[in-house]
């Protein structure tokens, strides 16, 4: 093995397929490609592998870049901030690659393929008839001067395929798993270069990590297999193998599959996989930083919280775990709690506003300077783990008293009072409200507190029915800071809808 995993610093590199949104598990690939360059001096480089033009969308690069962005994952080499290895988009660099592949082709570590596709279904349907392994038979590696020269004068199109040896063993080395030996008999002449001029992984990937002076490669487990193919082409070219480091898969939460690019319900309840969905929800991307660093790499067992800095400063990719592991989504509820919480109520409503304005159809410009915010949102700080919860606490302060819906009206009733001392108790409040001056709590509950005490009924039995004809839920924002935000005369309002309502109980 090289001395880069100790010695030098590093040049990583995320290289995704813009085929579709940003998952969480390439997430925490770039995240771990970023600690190691940072923690190293080293650099991160975005690269597009855009070859398979046939999936390719546009949009799902303005998202991958928009997602790792959101995280804070700003790289030093890429498509929009250039380099010294520009360009950074695959498809820009197709004569790179077609050099490369008549390399390999005049050192005979690589041959023309004319095989059509409908040769190849009837020989891969041939060999499931007769139960054997289905793989290319090699047909044009062996044709002779002759054959190549009479389907190249004839246009026949091709592709070029790997000269994988046929006999012996190909060993290659991951750094958290050691040497991995297979039998060549097992591989296959991979195709390098499409008929297209384009190339395919095992390909373009070798050239750019070579050109782009990679020095180490984090990418999932699933590409393990075709590490030996990547070896080989490597060594055909006379170049060395970066650092390979298979990271491991995540489980969903249940621990029994791999998570899944799409929402998945996993014992009832349904979990996120897609960036954009946990920027939607409102999670915090530091909350998202710290969560999916201890996602097979532990900072430290005793330690939940902890820097971005702390993070880089600890990283080491020597000590990846291999195993596969569940995503705890729990844990991530609570750790972006412990975010949300260390936010100044200021920051914290200007990262509420946009989830706000689209799950309560306001515009957030209007939004912005509603007071309702500035005084509910302190209130609701300690009671929420994600952005999206918000609104289940304050939407009622949004509504008009009509709006209100009592789908339990019981939840009116004061603690040990029936419904006719409950509707008492709203009318008694309705004679007080008017004259409490100035309309803040401190005021409001110190007039509730002397009322209560002078009708002999509990703080709990006086304060109930207004909490729940103010908001028509069980839980809700402390009472007076709720009759504050509304304001005297929408709480008027509802206490006479309250009244009205529990007259249905009487």
């Amino acid at each position: 093995m090289s001395d880069f995993s100790t010695n030098r610093p590093a040049r990583v590199r995320f290289a995704p397929s813009p085929t579709g949104e940003l998952h969480l598990g390439s997430l925490r690939t770039a995240l771990f490609d970023y600690l190691w360059a940072r923690h190293t001096g080293g650099q991160f480089i975005l690269r597009i592998e855009d070859t398979d033009q046939k999936r390719f969308d546009p949009k799902s690069l303005e998202s991958l870049m928009r997602g790792l962005r959101w995280m804070g994952l700003e790289w030093d080499e890429g498509p929009d901030v250039g380099g010294p290895h520009a360009p950074y988009i695959q498809t820009e660099r197709a004569a790179i690659y077609q050099q490369h592949a008549e390399m390999l082709l005049a050192s005979g570590a690589a041959y023309r393929c004319y095989c059509t596709a409908e040769r190849l279904t009837e020989m891969r349907e041939a060999q499931r008839r007769n139960r054997q392994p289905t793989g290319y038979d090699r047909r044009c590696r062996h044709l002779i001067p002759e054959e190549r020269a009479e389907r190249e004068a004839a246009g026949a199109p091709s592709v070029v395929r790997l000269a994988v040896p046929v006999e012996g063993k190909t060993t290659f080395t991951d750094l958290i798993r050691g040497d991995i030996t297979v039998d060549n008999r097992h591989l296959q002449d991979e195709i390098l270069l499409k008929s297209d001029g384009l190339p395919t992984y095992h390909l373009a990937a070798m050239v750019d990590d070579h050109l782009m002076e990679i020095t180490h490669v984090l990418r999932g487990e699933e590409w393990l297999p075709t590490a030996p193919i990547h070896k080989l082409v490597v060594e055909a070219f006379g170049w060395e193998l970066p650092v390979l480091v298979h990271l491991p898969v995540i489980l969903d939460p249940s621990g029994k599959g791999k998570m899944s690019k799409r929402k998945k319900l996993v014992e009832g309840k349904e979990y996120l996989a897609l960036v954009h969905e946990f920027i939607s929800a409102g999670y915090l991307p530091d909350a998202m930083f710290n969560f999916l660093t201890n996602v097979g790499w532990n900072y430290d067992p005793a330690i939940e919280i902890f820097e971005r800095e702390e993070a880089i400063e600890r990283f080491d990719i020597a000590q990846i775990n291999p195993k596969a592991a569940a995503l705890p989504y729990d844990k991530l509820d609570w750790i972006n709690s412990q975010y949300i919480r260390q936010l100044t109520p200021a920051s914290l409503k200007a990262h509420l506003l946009p989830i706000l304005s689209r799950q309560l159809k306001i515009p957030q410009a209007k939004l912005r300077e509603d007071a309702r915010l500035d005084i509910l949102v302190p209130q609701i700080q300690e009671r929420i783990k994600r952005a999206d919860e918000a609104v289940e606490w304050i939407d009622w302060a949004f509504k008009s008293a009509d709006e209100i819906v009592y789908e339990d009206p019981s939840l009116l009733l004061g603690r040990k009072l029936d419904a006719a001392q409950s509707i008492a108790v709203l009318q008694d409040g309705a004679t007080l409200l008017p004259i409490i001056e100035p309309f803040l709590p401190d005021e409001i509950q110190a007039a509730f507190r002397e009322r209560a005490a002078a009708l002999g009924i509990s703080t709990g039995g006086y304060f109930g029915p207004f909490r729940a004809a103010i908001s028509g839920k069980r839980v809700s924002p402390p009472l007076f800071e709720s009759m504050q935000a509304i304001g005297r005369e929408e709480v008027l309002r509802r206490v006479a809808r309250g009244v009205q309502v529990l007259g249905t109980l009487t």
